[in-house]
């Protein structure tokens, strides 16, 4: 008597509660009896699905056949849909099973060890996989409508839940304890006063965790900042959708895009250096001379007492080792040669608060001239969904056209949003931005060491090179050639962007 092994499987919890399993089972068991099988075991798989072969149960009735190979002559299963939904592991583990001398055998279907019976089996199993397709078609068709309805069909991202809304469906909603922490990350990293690890730092010690309560990694809070769904867009790749959603973001588009400039490196942050000491503030922002590594500190032993030294970290090198008094001293001086004049301030303060407010002038007639431009957009959007009702045009037609009008539409709305401006106190700010400028060795001399690193980025945005005659040639920051400029070339002077004092923690 020939000895059978059955495999039962269903896909969800439904299947499994609505007897799928028994009348599957009782139906093999009848099978075996009828064809002459004894049944030596039966493997049951509950909410598994045959998308790949990797089931629990399945693989244990593969090792079970390999274990007992000579003594398990056929797997029994109800239909080929509960062996495989895949083509290809089909093949590969049908191949297997007759490696082993082991058969497959349908209650429902004709299989058998003939060239019909085996052109049935590899068309059922092609009917399986072009079943299991269509189904998960049906589910990403299903996603994009939702998306394109502005749901978030997914599992909730960290800062949000998810919830049934009446009105919506399935939506999320902001998470009470996490959402505030994950605003407050981005208003901070916004600043550029701040790293990436040194926001993590804070937000974590806050309370901020994972959604299973661990410790948010530095890589994940990264992949955080980045996520759009936090400015409440529905942005899915390899679909190349982009749609605004209909739950309530977390932070704002206008704060979402500062903290992607600052990613990006198209703003620069201020923010000092992470190798950071006390004691030596102008280490690795000043560079040596003649081999171009950054300079070095460190406490040495004297006889008496310690010594504090700037040096060039290159052993090969050795060019620059100085008192760290000596550096910082001439630093100081360095910094007051660049000092503007009284009367060139006074210049520049005129002319900046003149160029403000004509930029602003051009920006708000842009964005008006953008949003007719919008309303044109919005005429043909109306234009062609009178022509698809009034069948003048096809869906297909209708489709593309949309999708080149909304295309539009967000450049158009991006350039709004560049036009926008911070209300910002513009006097008090320049009148803060020159003090600091009329006086900064002052500043430096009193300031914490992430202070003083902040200042040297401001008024050195590419560092210092140092050498035997003292600081070299160094690009300052642009308002100082600014402030340099004539009173006759005063009418050339424009305002630099992003003037506010961004040291100023």
């Amino acid at each position: 008597m020939k000895t059978a092994v059955i495999y039962c499987r269903v896909s969800t919890k439904d299947q499994v509660q609505n007897l799928s399993l028994p009348t599957q089972q009782k139906a093999c068991i009848e099978y075996c009896e009828r064809e002459g099988y004894a049944v030596s075991e039966i493997f049951v798989e509950e909410g598994e699905s045959a998308k790949t072969a990797n089931r629990p149960e399945f693989q244990k009735m593969l090792k079970y056949c390999h274990k007992n190979r000579g003594k398990v002559q056929t797997v029994v299963v109800y239909a080929l849909t509960r062996f495989s939904r895949n083509t290809h592991d089909h093949a590969e583990v049908r191949a297997l099973l007759l490696g082993l001398g082991v058969t497959l055998r349908s209650v429902t279907e004709p299989i058998e060890d003939t060239s019909t019976g085996r052109l049935m089996e590899g068309v059922l199993a092609s009917f399986s996989q072009f079943d299991n397709d269509v189904r998960a078609e049906r589910t990403v068709a299903g996603m994009k409508s939702a998306l394109q309805s502005g749901r978030w069909t997914f599992k909730a991202p960290l800062g949000y839940l998810n919830v049934q809304s009446p009105q919506n469906g399935k939506t999320i909603v902001h998470d009470p304890d996490k959402a505030p922490l994950i605003r407050q990350a981005f208003e901070l990293y916004a600043t550029g006063l701040y790293t990436k690890e040194q926001v993590l730092k804070k937000v974590t010690a806050l309370g901020l965790k994972t959604q299973t309560g661990k410790k948010l990694h530095s890589q994940a809070f990264n992949k955080l900042l980045r996520k759009p769904i936090y400015a409440g867009l529905l942005a899915v790749n390899k679909w190349e959708s982009f749609k605004q959603g209909n739950f309530e973001p977390i932070v704002s588009r206008d704060l979402f895009d500062k903290v992607q400039a600052l990613i990006t490196g198209k703003k620069t942050a201020i923010t000092p250096h992470k190798r950071n000491h006390e004691d030596f503030p102008l280490r690795h922002f000043t560079l040596c001379e003649t081999c171009g590594r950054p300079l070095t500190g460190s406490w040495s032993r004297g006889r008496t007492k310690k010594y504090a030294n700037y040096r060039c970290q290159n052993r090969n090198c050795k060019a620059v080792s100085i008192r760290k008094e000596k550096l910082e001293s001439t630093f100081i001086d360095h910094m007051d040669k660049l000092k503007p004049t009284l009367d060139s301030m006074r210049l520049f303060k005129a002319v900046i608060v003149d160029s403000w407010n004509d930029k602003h002038k051009e920006a708000r007639l842009h964005t008006q001239e953008l949003q007719t431009q919008l309303m044109a957009l919005e005429d043909k959007k109306t234009k062609l969904l009178n022509a698809l009702l009034e069948k003048h045009i096809d869906p297909m037609t209708y489709q593309n056209e949309v999708k080149k009008l909304n295309e539009e539409a967000e450049l158009k709305k991006a350039g709004i949003r560049e036009n926008e401006t911070e209300e910002l106190d513009l006097q008090d700010m320049v009148d803060f931005a020159m003090a600091v400028l009329s006086n900064p060795e002052s500043i430096w001399k009193n300031e914490t060491l992430e202070q003083k690193q902040r200042l040297q980025k401001v008024l050195f945005p590419q560092g210092l090179i140092f050498g035997q005659t003292g600081f070299g040639t160094s690009k300052p920051a642009p308002i100082y050639t600014l402030l340099s400029a004539s009173r006759t070339q005063s009418e050339h002077l424009v305002a630099p962007r992003g003037i506010e004092p961004r040291f100023n923690g």
